[in-house]
């Protein structure tokens, strides 16, 4: 499995997202993937199934070779509330460490000296190997990196060729961070759109195949959700080929601001 390199943090460039996968067919889908050869696995507090991925990724006896990722909800973002939602997420999990903690939303009302002041403690107690941030706009990058004692490897955020996200993008290369897109088949979007067709049809792929291996040709990691076995075969099978400079440009240009997550308590985008 290809890995994108973050301070030193080799964090494999496809993982399956979890949101909205619930009960045994979400512990039952983790173990396929991993089986299948996926060595990333994502979810959330927000999620409320920590408890099956954990089931899930312990099923598969390859926990060694796996990379889990939780996220704090924004409610928890205080210190003492961190650090108990963190260690109650590894219980849940029922793993011996969490390997990438990440702020799942930022939030105005906690200070984020405080919030990743807890979660750099969360790293040197062992708690976690690796923090970072999701949903993090290019200003909030710039304060985080200034507050943090501990490098902060990746920022998670919604990307896929429909949303232009080059000014937070070049943010996080600028500061050594991993780019980690979810919603990177713009949740089917990708499906049915008639230049991502074309080129998948000259490749001998489907139009989300060509969606994230536009993304994977950038450095950029994938963490596609599905609840179907087929489909975690078809979104891991992207490394057989390449895009073309005329192709990728091409892709690039279906920009058009659609933004699917966002919410009432969303930073002010970039």
């Amino acid at each position: 499995m290809q890995t994108v390199d973050a301070k030193g943090f080799k964090l494999p460039i496809i993982g399956l997202g979890t949101w909205d996968l619930r009960g045994r067919d979400c512990a039952r889908l983790v173990e396929q993937a991993i089986r299948l050869g996926y060595r990333h696995i994502d979810t959330a507090q927000m999620y409320d199934n920590e408890r099956e991925v954990g089931e899930g990724v312990h099923a598969s006896g390859r926990r060694a070779e796996v990379t889990v990722t939780t996220k704090v909800q924004p409610t928890m973002l205080a210190p003492h509330d961190l650090e108990r939602s963190v260690k109650a997420s590894l219980a849940k999990l029922r793993l011996d460490v969490i390997d990438l903690l990440l702020i799942h939303w930022p939030n105005p009302r906690v200070p984020l000296a405080e919030t990743l002041g807890a979660m750099a403690k969360m790293k040197r107690e062992g708690i976690t190997r690796q923090i970072g941030v999701s949903n993090f706009t290019v200003a909030l990058l710039e304060e985080a990196t200034k507050v943090s004692s501990e490098p902060l490897v990746c920022n998670q955020i919604e990307c896929h060729p429909f949303l232009d996200q080059d000014k937070v993008i070049a943010a996080c290369r600028q500061h050594g961070m991993a780019v980690v897109a979810y919603s990177p088949i713009a949740r089917g979007g990708a499906k049915g759109d008639a230049l991502l067709e074309k080129i998948g049809k000259a490749h001998g792929k489907t139009a989300p195949q060509v969606c994230l291996r536009w993304l994977v040709q950038q450095g950029i990691v994938v963490i596609p959700r599905t609840s179907k076995r087929e489909r975690l075969e078809e979104n891991i099978a992207i490394f057989d080929f390449a895009l073309t400079d005329a192709e990728m440009t091409a892709i690039a240009g279906l920009a058009r601001g659609e933004r699917i997550v966002d919410w009432t308590w969303s930073p002010k985008w970039d």
